[in-house]
């Protein structure tokens, strides 16, 4: 997945650089500055008296040292003052400049804070916002693989309507779906199977042969069908399902192949895809919307509500501690 929001320690990430949130002088300091220069050792800080110091939005390059990590990218982030101040534009800044530089420097995967949102006060949901837009707009034009790193659940927060709404939604289908005594989800799934039984009755004179001429199309060619129909590029659409380019060409090369659940949601978000051709496309892959899940309720919200922004759900998803798609 091109873009993945994880809890972790940024400086335990096997990754080809990471980010450090930094002060001007690039000679340490607290929180995640801090913890890195003491995961590298001295010989991080050795580099960085070299610099000559570092200005907000811009970044600067050093060796990883000790860290599990290639290097360590040193950007500085603006201080937040009302937000009238130029503070979005020096924050995408040091997204930008920081992905640039990995780029230059043959980085494959790259691990970042969420810059300004702790001691220097940027409100988190504003941050989060601006750290996913800029990402968002550089992978639509580079191969990279890019972590939101929090620590932990207090350095994370999500407002907004979108996510509010889908809290209610969750709370109206998911507790009616597990509240009803199981007597009477039970009554009904054997009606529903006695339905399908005199609804779609089998010819028993019907063959094996004759039952599998009439196998459906498998989930490469649907997926690959819908994306014409959508009048899409391959690129386009993996890119908007934030799904990487090498799984994409195992799906467009094997017909058999068969994606996870997450995937295929993330395809369907991608195309703009009714709650219909949602169904349709999980089915080719073996699945179905569930009213049981509540990774399946937030996507169907968004579905309903024309919400089709795969990072944009995956925020939600993550505040709720559920799978992201994609994965």
């Amino acid at each position: 997945m091109p873009l993945e929001i994880v809890r972790n320690d940024l400086t335990k990430m096997a990754v080809d650089a990471i980010v450090n949130a930094a002060n001007p002088t690039l000679l340490g300091g607290g929180g995640v500055d801090g913890a890195i220069h003491r995961a590298a050792g001295p010989q991080l800080l050795a580099e960085c008296r070299t610099l000559g110091g570092c200005r907000a939005g811009e970044a600067k390059l050093t060796g990883g040292y000790r860290l599990p990590c290639r290097y360590v990218i040193h950007t500085v982030g603006p201080v937040w003052r009302g937000g009238t101040h130029g503070e979005r534009a020096q924050l995408a800044a040091c997204y930008r400049n920081s992905l640039a530089l990995a780029k230059a420097h043959g980085c494959e995967s790259v691990a970042f804070p969420l810059i300004s949102a702790g001691a220097y006060g940027y409100p988190k949901a504003q941050a989060m916002q601006a750290a996913v837009e800029t990402i968002a707009a550089f992978l639509m034009e580079n191969d990279m693989t890019v972590y939101l790193v929090v620590f932990a659940r207090d350095a994370f927060e999500l407002g907004g309507k979108l996510f509010h709404e889908v809290k209610a939604y969750i709370d109206d289908v998911y507790v009616d779906e597990h509240t009803d005594a199981a007597w009477e989800r039970m009554r009904r799934q054997n009606l529903a199977d006695e339905c399908v039984m005199y609804e779609c009755p089998v010819e028993e004179t019907a063959s094996l042969n004759d039952l599998l001429e009439q196998v459906d199309e498998g989930f490469s060619q649907t997926l690959l069908r819908m994306i014409d129909e959508k009048h899409m590029t391959d690129a386009e659409c993996y890119k908007r399902a934030n799904i990487d380019r090498r799984l994409f060409s195992k799906i467009r090369n094997n017909p058999d192949y068969r994606p996870g659940k997450s995937t295929v949601l993330a395809f369907a978000v991608a195309l703009r895809l009714t709650l219909a051709e949602t169904r349709t496309l999980l089915e080719r892959a073996g699945f179905a919307l569930s009213h049981s899940s509540k990774l399946d309720i937030v996507v169907e919200y968004c579905i309903r509500t024309g919400h089709y922004d795969v990072i944009e759900i995956n925020q939600i998803l993550f505040e709720l501690d559920l799978p992201l798609l994609g994965c």
